[in-house]
């Protein structure tokens, strides 16, 4: 038991869900440039696309989103276009926009001329017209606008309402606990009481042959036929009610669009059976649908919870992605006995065709699948581990000695297989109704991922590294004789071989070549070539399917020719899916014929199916949406797009937008321009919808652009007409007087041209005079600043030799002073002539203050230093400043002591002291300090 559970979870583990689905546009709110949330969504003529937005009215023309914020900076819950007018409802507030000349949405309020009558806290969620009405739905009231006469009805149900529905015929209205109410003659009348239709919340109603088809929050789908309630069974109704559903829509087929709150979007036939479930594991943004609506074109638009997408119902392509991993990278398809069969990077699948049934793995070929070949009712597969035949969904391994790129048929030998392998290759041979390989092709031992066998048994084989080789077997299959290897064409990227209309072609980043059967020589092919002209190659892959048409893949189209019904010419038709949609391996693009007109292209994460009969392209309108100016270094302004463009001169940066509103994911538009008076012939092809020209002349111009779909035939060109005024300085009257100035000018020029020389001669002397006396000007500067500088280099010898003699004058007062001491201490009264002495000396030392004069004579020497250390120290005392004077000298302590008549041990004590009121640290040194102020 153990044993079976493990191999069912392994089974289980390889399978994958595969329906498929069309393909979904995706827009995030970083890419339109608005809210999340999108409320509902509406339609114009010409086919713009308006959109509810939490943060305003989100307009979208398939090329440029528009975001117009609410007249009240408010959520915008409702939007109708209705004729030329887009009407929006938001919190207390509704009213419409009409486009301007520029292009540009202009907001109308019609709820200010009925102000006092709207309720406080109300918001308008839906908007519905009806012949020449306007009704603009809130959770509280119904308000009918006459768009004739300008005037309003008021609807006010005793209960709350839910929601308003319109048919064809009838405007209804549910309120809650009530029931069903349908309005005539500006006033609700009840159509059904029912229970059901008082408990659950309506979403929807459309019209029935036999009444009303109603569908419900929760309960599905039921029938209102008189006043008889009837349950309308679906598919579905189970999911429905654990999915509560918030918006619906009846599309065009007759089905009906359901998004749910949870559980993304289904499509339900109108027999109840569903079609498709969509949901964000299989491509939506997100699972919450708040609105939906079916355009022009058939396309179902999503309006989620976070994000706008886009449903390409009608698209002739059907799309599987694999969002899981499980299925992976797709390289080859087959359909065989009825069953789909998928190789993958992770190995081999197969499903019923054209079911919803699971992928299941194929036991055994774990890995990756390089090719599926059916031949002689035998499907082969090419693997990583060599070759296999599929039985019944059984691998049967009957080669394994090197991986199996490919497998070709032998011609004139039934029975007998070629393959290709990683190392050269080898021969596969059916005995007893059983394949099994017979031998390896000796002589050749190379890579053949692409090779094609001719009828006299020469191979050519491709190989990426090394080019083209020719090979010549031997009838047995046995070996090969030297072979040969092209050097031209070259090797390339991505380069393969086919045989098309029993012709062998070659393709790399070169170009596309066919092989000349006599000369035996590749020579370039123009037509199929040119598809790789303009950097549009990214991988030479050849495909040719069941129907003889030969399949290339370029960066922006998948091509295909065909064999012409009448010539020898082969006829080009062009898919315009760009690889950057196609999602294939580069390389390694695959397409196979599963039937008459559907092909299945595989994809890095899945695969799509494409319709070749469904493949039509319609003729869309091209618009020019906006034209905008600009002077250099200013904002663009917009232009009118109604009338013929006037710019001033220099607004003649103009910038020209274009669109065709069409949003099929895999059908692009390309674009050409021409401007008449500026340029001769047309653009290039391209999908860029927008032009600038810049620093454009004045004149007048004629802007043309038309648009085309692969195959499909031109569009008639839509022209603007503008002209770029001239500057008022090129205007006929500035003219005028430019030449008139000219003459004056040309007299001037003339009657002064006779003086000119001996002017310039006159003038050349003046100059050398006055450069002369510069020069003597020059030098006597140079003398007085020279003279200057002696003098102040005098005055400052001079100042310092009067501080050396005022010192010196201080030393002799100090002199004295001392010898009068001495003589004090050795006279008496009797010795006159000792006290003449002394009085004689009293004299010398009160003559003047000598520390005055120093002071005075050193500040003049040290400009002004005593001043800058008191200014830095205030608290120094005047013998402070004393010392510091005779330090800046750099006296030494021993120096010092007779200047201040005081011993050296009292001067080192009143050094330590200066030191401290100086706050210097112990590293810094007093004398360094005072000499570096």
């Amino acid at each position: 038991m153990k044993t079976k559970l493990y191999i069912f979870i392994f089974l289980l583990s390889f399978t994958a869900f595969s329906q498929e689905l069309p393909p979904i546009v995706k827009y995030s709110s970083s890419v339109y440039g608005a809210g999340n949330q999108n409320w509902m969504i509406s339609q114009g003529q010409n086919h713009y696309v308006f959109f509810a937005n939490n943060e305003g009215l989100l307009e979208f023309n398939g090329a440029a989103w528009e975001l117009y914020p609410s007249p009240n900076e408010t959520i915008i819950r409702s939007v109708k276009v209705i004729g030329n007018k887009v009407f929006t409802g938001c919190y207390m507030e509704f009213g419409f926009w009409t486009r301007q000349a520029n292009g540009k949405l202009k907001y109308v309020s019609l709820s200010k001329t009925i102000k006092s009558k709207i309720l406080d806290d109300e918001q308008f969620w839906n908007i519905l017209n009806y012949d020449q009405w306007v009704i603009f739905q809130s959770l509280n009231r119904i308000y009918i606008y006459d768009s004739k006469t300008g005037g309003f009805q008021i609807i006010a149900p005793k209960n709350n309402i839910t929601k308003s529905f319109r048919t064809k015929n009838a405007l209804f209205f549910q309120t809650i606990n009530e029931g069903l109410f349908e309005i005539e003659s500006g006033k609700g009348r009840l159509v059904s009481d029912n229970v059901i239709l008082q408990t659950n919340k309506i979403v929807n109603i459309f019209a029935i042959d036999e009444g009303l088809l109603i569908q419900t929050q929760s309960n599905g789908f039921y029938k209102l036929i008189g006043t008889v309630l009837t349950k309308f069974s679906t598919e579905v109704d189970s999911e429905l009610a654990a999915s509560s559903v918030y918006s619906s829509q009846l599309l065009s087929d007759g089905s009906f669009a359901l998004g749910t709150v949870s559980n993304g979007v289904f499509i339900v036939k109108n027999d109840g059976k569903i079609k498709y479930h969509i949901t964000q594991n299989k491509g939506l943004s997100n699972n919450t649908v708040l609105s939906l609506f079916e355009d022009a074109d058939k396309n179902l638009w999503a309006g989620l919870d976070n994000g706008i997408n886009c449903i390409n119902l009608q698209s002739p392509i059907q799309s599987f992605v694999d969002d899981t991993g499980i299925l992976g990278t797709v390289y080859t398809s087959k359909l065989y006995n009825g069953k789909l069969y998928v190789g993958t990077n992770q190995g081999l699948f197969y499903k019923n065709y054209q079911t919803n049934d699971e992928f299941k793995f194929v036991n055994g070929t774990k890995g990756q699948v390089w090719s599926l070949f059916e031949y002689d009712g035998t499907l082969f597969c090419g693997h990583d581990s060599g070759t296999f035949v599929i039985e019944n969904t059984i691998a049967k391994n009957i080669f394994s000695a090197s991986g199996t790129w490919k497998f070709e048929t032998v011609p004139n030998q039934k029975g007998i297989l070629l393959q290709g392998n990683y190392y050269g290759m080898s021969v596969l041979t059916k005995i007893n109704n059983q394949w099994s390989f017979r031998n390896k092709v000796a002589g050749f031992d190379y890579s053949s991922k692409y090779f094609e066998v001719t009828n006299s048994l020469e191979v050519f084989v491709s190989h990426e590294y090394k080019g083209v080789f020719r090979l010549q077997l031997d009838p047995n299959l046995l070996k090969t004789n030297p072979f040969k290897t092209y050097k031209t064409p070259t090797k390339g990227k991505n380069a393969s071989l086919t045989k098309f209309n029993n012709t062998i072609y070659y393709a790399n980043k070169e170009g596309i070549f066919k092989l000349n059967d006599k000369t035996k020589q590749f020579n370039k092919d123009k037509l199929l070539s040119s598809i790789f002209e303009k950097e549009e190659y990214t991988s030479g892959k050849l495909i040719v399917d069941n129907s003889n048409k030969i399949w290339l893949f370029s960066k922006n189209y998948i091509h295909y020719f065909s064999l012409s019904k009448l010539s020898k010419q082969l006829k080009q038709n062009i898919i315009p899916i760009p690889a950057s949609l196609t999602n294939s391996m580069l390389g390694y693009e695959n397409i196979t014929q599963i039937s008459n007109s559907n092909y299945l292209i595989g994809t890095t994460d899945g695969y799509y199916i494409l319709n070749l009969n469904d493949l039509s392209f319609k003729n869309y309108t091209v618009l020019i949406t906006d034209v905008m100016t600009n002077r250099q270094n200013e904002i663009f302004k917009n232009q009118t797009i109604l009338n013929e463009g006037r710019f001033h001169y220099d607004e003649n940066n103009i910038t020209i937008n274009y669109t065709v509103p069409e949003y099929n994911k895999y059908i692009n538009a390309e674009f050409q321009y021409l401007l008449e008076g500026f340029q001769e012939d047309w653009s290039a092809w391209n999908a860029k919808t927008s032009v600038n020209f810049k620093n454009l002349p004045s004149g007048d111009y004629t802007f043309k652009v038309r648009a085309k779909f692969a195959n499909g035939t031109l569009n008639d060109a839509v022209v603007y007409s503008f002209r770029v005024e001239k500057p008022w300085y090129l205007v006929n009257l500035a003219l005028f007087i430019y030449f008139i100035f000219f003459l004056i000018m040309a007299r001037l020029i003339h009657k002064t041209y006779k003086n000119y020389y001996q002017k310039q001669k006159e003038k050349l002397i003046e100059e050398n005079n006055l450069l002369l006396e510069i020069k003597e000007l020059e030098n006597e500067q140079e003398v007085m600043r020279v003279r200057n500088e002696q003098l102040s280099l005098d005055v400052d010898t001079k100042n310092r030799e009067l501080a050396v003699s005022t010192m010196s004058l201080n030393s002799k007062n100090e002199l004295l002073a001392f010898i009068k001491e001495d003589l004090k201490k050795t006279t008496d009264d009797g010795n006159r002539s000792i006290k003449s002495v002394i009085s004689t000396i009293n004299k010398n030392i009160s003559e003047g203050d000598s520390w005055s004069v120093f002071k005075e004579a050193f500040d003049n020497a040290d400009k002004d230093f005593l001043k800058k250390v008191k200014l830095a120290h205030p608290s120094l005392t005047p013998n402070d400043l004393r010392l510091c004077a005779y330090l800046r000298l750099n006296l030494s302590s021993k120096e010092v002591a007779p200047l201040l008549n005081i011993s050296v041990r009292s001067v080192e004590i009143k050094r330590y002291r200066l030191r401290k009121k100086m706050e210097l640290s112990h590293e810094q040194g007093l004398v360094e300090y005072i000499l570096s102020v």
